[in-house]
């Protein structure tokens, strides 16, 4: 249910980003940033803004199509799971694996306990999953042999 909702999020999410692609920017993350009650001359405020002038319509239609193709892999993966397919404990696996590089090259350019923290966590999941697939593949072999 976890990777359903995150997949349903993820097109809500698409739907957002679609709706800036013909809006002032700047104006979004002035109003937003009120909303929050961000400082304007702080330097977040600054990065946002600064974000906000460069972007294109081409590079937010593009993050878009992102979301959404990470919504279809979230999706995908719940079906699987949910309807108990021995496919999709591999999907999860190779999704949960996807992360890796991000997150080492997140950690690459500047190194903070929260990154670090997210890749080790991250790391411990997808050798749990692993360790998971290997004893089930084992099992079966056994019954295979034995059979």
């Amino acid at each position: 249910m976890l990777e359903g909702a995150k997949g349903l999020l993820a097109i809500v999410g698409a739907i957002v980003v679609f709706t800036f692609a013909h809006k002032d920017l700047g104006d979004v993350a002035d109003r937003l940033l009120h909303l929050l009650h961000v400082n304007p001359g702080s330097r977040f405020a600054e990065a946002v803004f600064r974000a906000a002038d460069k972007a294109t319509v081409q590079q937010i239609v593009l993050v878009g199509f992102g979301v959404l193709v990470y919504a279809a892999v979230r999706l995908v993966e719940a079906y699987g799971l949910w309807h108990e397919r021995e496919w999709a404990e591999w999907f999860a696996l190779l999704s949960g694996c996807l992360y890796l590089p991000w997150e080492i090259y997140e950690i690459a350019r500047r190194v903070t306990p929260v990154r670090v923290s997210i890749l080790v966590i991250n790391v411990i999941v997808v050798i749990y999953l692993a360790w998971v697939l290997w004893q089930s593949w084992r099992e079966k072999a056994v019954i295979v042999a034995s059979g």
